[in-house]
């Protein structure tokens, strides 16, 4: 079975629809929506999207939990508690699909996060694979029995280049993807919206891409 694995798209429609394209070509069995999908300048859009995707299924990450001022001025209580409703983890082929642990879905977890620590957070999972997302960038890691694979962000990445990240996962088996999309269009739209962190989200992360080892560093000083 292929799966493809989408994380923290963050209210991104166009490299959301770049990547759906390049899913239909792989044609992949099933769409895992690993979670944070909405909070970002287009929420509804990005919404409409990801439930277009017949058979989709999703993850619910810490910004459905708590959808922020600008999703709920976007989405109904209906939408917003159907997000909340969504459940935590879902499994496909053995595979666990979690927006960050089993168990909580705001933990820290980083490509340099202690061996230690990946053993503790993922002690409770049900699978000795595990792919989560939450910090952005992608890694595949092997801790004792546990294999923790980040699919990475297709919305808002910290790998050191503007795309969009993603994963395939063949018979348990993950391949990191990477898609290119119209960036001058994005930023064109994001900076004639009315979202409030239009400018400094521009700035910071289509006029240039944030590095890599800069936000593990940030993250792991957070954990």
């Amino acid at each position: 079975m292929r799966v493809a694995a989408l994380y923290d798209i963050h209210g991104m429609p166009w490299p959301l629809e770049a990547v759906l394209a390049e899913v239909e070509s792989e044609r992949v069995d099933v769409v895992v929506f690993g979670g944070d999908f909405v909070c970002g300048p287009y929420p509804r859009r990005t919404l409409e999207l990801v439930r277009s995707v017949e058979g989709g299924l999703f993850v619910r990450g810490n910004c459905e939990r708590k959808a922020n001022e600008e999703v709920r001025a976007e989405l109904d209580d209906a939408e917003i508690g159907s997000l909340v409703e969504l459940p935590m983890t879902v499994t496909v082929e053995g595979v666990l699909y979690c927006h960050s642990t089993p168990d909580d879905d705001s933990t820290i977890v980083s490509a340099e996060t202690p061996d230690d620590a990946v053993v503790d957070l993922f002690r409770s999972a049900s699978a000795r694979t595990v792919v989560i997302g939450h910090t952005h960038h992608q890694f595949d890691r092997r801790v004792g029995d546990t294999r923790v694979v980040n699919a990475g962000s297709v919305g808002m990445p910290y790998e050191g280049e503007v795309a969009a990240f993603w994963a395939v996962i063949e018979d348990g088996e993950p391949g990191f993807r990477k898609t290119s999309f119209d960036v001058e269009r994005a930023i064109a739209e994001i900076e004639a919206s009315t979202w409030p962190p239009a400018a400094e989200f521009v700035a910071e992360n289509l006029r240039m891409a944030p590095a890599r080892d800069e936000a593990m560093a940030w993250f792991e000083s957070r954990r």
